[in-house]
């Protein structure tokens, strides 16, 4: 006799999710789905270490894990709190080795920048060479929020969730930080 048998596989990310929190066998799926875009973030944030970045990023994902069940969802997609997560690793690694963070720059992303801040120039080296010298005399906290924003490409929603504050919130932190970037620019001109 044959018998149909109903696919009863999980189709959503909430239904993964809810799955993952009663039997964490199934946080496979949502280890397997986000572990490439959460490891790419903390590569790009340790400037190419390799080894560091695997570390964090296995940390970010046992945490993750470990403390599913308080996760809600609030709207925001499952990713921006594992950002959270991998940020807040992050940050302690920084602090633990009281390093400094570097970003390598690429002529697109400086590019998108500049249009966003509308800061213009005749020879593009001294620009870039400029731009970044304004970037560096930005606090810690904004550099970060440039660089998620314009150099990892996150969302403003997605930014609102690793910070915990509204999506308007973020577009305003953001758009000051670029107003700033042009005083800056215009003052050293």
């Amino acid at each position: 006799m044959f018998k149909r048998k109903k696919n009863t596989e999980p189709k959503t990310e909430s239904e993964w999710i809810a799955l993952a929190k009663v039997d964490r066998a199934h946080f496979g799926f949502l280890y397997e789905k986000y572990f490439d875009v959460i490891f790419r973030f903390v590569f790009k944030r340790l400037g190419g270490d390799e080894e560091k970045s695997a570390d964090i990023t296995q940390h970010t994902f046992l945490k993750a894990m470990s403390n599913l069940h308080a996760y809600e969802d609030r709207g925001f997609p499952f990713s921006a709190w594992l950002y959270r997560i991998a940020q807040n690793e992050i940050n302690q690694l920084f602090r633990s080795e009281k390093k400094t963070r570097t970003v390598d720059l690429n002529e697109n992303q400086l590019n998108e920048l500049l249009v966003e801040t509308e800061i213009d120039g005749e020879n593009r080296e001294e620009v870039y060479e400029k731009l970044t010298v304004l970037l560096n005399d930005l606090s810690a906290e904004h550099q970060e929020l440039i660089e998620i924003r314009f150099f990892q490409g996150l969302s403003f929603k997605e930014i609102a969730e690793i910070y915990q504050i509204t999506e308007a919130n973020a577009k305003m932190k953001i758009y000051r930080i670029l107003e700033k970037l042009n005083t800056n620019w215009k003052l050293k001109s």
